[in-house]
């Protein structure tokens, strides 16, 4: 038998659907600058690095996430002696990462390579369907074959990723749809697992889905607001003359509400005399002022006037 999902598109998803809709025309429309849009592809990345390994139990933090993005090795990387790129010889388990329970039985080895064919001749034939709800019904859809000994739920949500990204819908690669899962894997779980409770039914899986990521497009619509937002504040700025040191410190200011001379020294890759004298000078310019980090604490911070 092809394989052939089975869901209803609901009421809920088709106001998901319109709402991802008006943001990746936003996200299309927008004009943002290159380093703001180069800056938050790169946290996405380390973002979507993080979670998608948190979720499957392996405590990649995210500066071991920024390491490897950045080319550097790990030792002792999960997976790496469980035959990558092959389709599995044995039979394999779903195991909840927080509980340690056998939640799901994949099929036996012997069926995954024309499970696989089935499955990628539907996602060439999906037609007319909304690329969102394709990308939704590939991930449950590899998920449940899991083909691989190790790393299937990583590559389920890059699948769905790349099938979003490839029909127009990458919303400028800024997205951490891990995230969403990761903050709550209990609902993660039983949003998959509630298809095979219901006949294969995917609907409330698909519900599940397209929620997700229409919470991260608000999200990151808000992001792309407040960062036209910043770029008009930090052109005003640049007026009164800024050096290219006291542009990052700005850049940062923004972002955060307060730099101190450490972190000033870090943004702008100078040293703390160096810091000191640009902070002075962006006083003067009636550009920022000096505060205390709390009342408990008399540090000195600098924030925008």
């Amino acid at each position: 038998m092809p394989f052939n999902p089975k869901f209803t598109i609901t009421p809920k998803n088709n106001k998901a659907l319109v709402e991802i809709e008006r943001v990746r025309g936003f996200l299309d429309a927008v004009k943002l600058k290159d380093n703001w849009i180069a800056d938050m592809q790169r946290k996405a990345l380390i973002l979507e690095s993080h979670h998608s390994t948190h979720i499957e139990g392996t405590a990649l933090s995210l500066e071991q996430a920024q390491s490897i993005l950045e080319g550097r090795k790990l030792k002792g990387v999960r997976g790496d002696k469980a035959d990558p790129g092959n389709y599995r010889k044995i039979q394999n388990y779903v195991i909840n990462s927080l509980t340690r329970e056998i939640i799901y039985t994949p099929p036996a080895p012997i069926e995954v390579p024309h499970l696989m064919r089935e499955f990628v001749d539907w996602i060439n034939k999906a037609g007319d369907l909304s690329s969102v709800l394709i990308a939704g019904i590939a991930q449950f859809q590899f998920v449940h074959i899991h083909p691989f000994m190790d790393g299937n739920g990583r590559t389920a949500r890059l699948l769905s990723t790349l099938i979003l990204y490839k029909t127009g819908y990458d919303f400028k690669r800024l997205f951490t749809i891990s995230e969403y899962y990761d903050k709550d894997r209990s609902s993660y779980y039983s949003a998959i697992q509630s298809v095979r409770n219901n006949a294969m039914d995917m609907t409330g899986w698909l519900e599940y889905f397209v929620t997700g990521l229409r919470l991260q497009m608000k999200e990151i619509k808000q992001k792309g607001e407040q960062i036209i937002r910043q770029d008009i504040k930090l052109q005003k700025i640049k007026k009164l003359g800024l050096n290219v040191r006291q542009e990052k410190a700005i850049k940062y200011l923004l972002r955060t509400g307060a730099i101190s001379v450490g972190e000033y020294q870090a943004a702008a890759s100078c040293i703390r005399r160096t810091a000191q004298r640009d902070l002075e000078d962006m006083m003067e310019k009636g550009i920022i002022k000096a505060v205390a980090k709390s009342q408990t604490d008399p540090t000195r911070h600098y924030v925008l006037l």
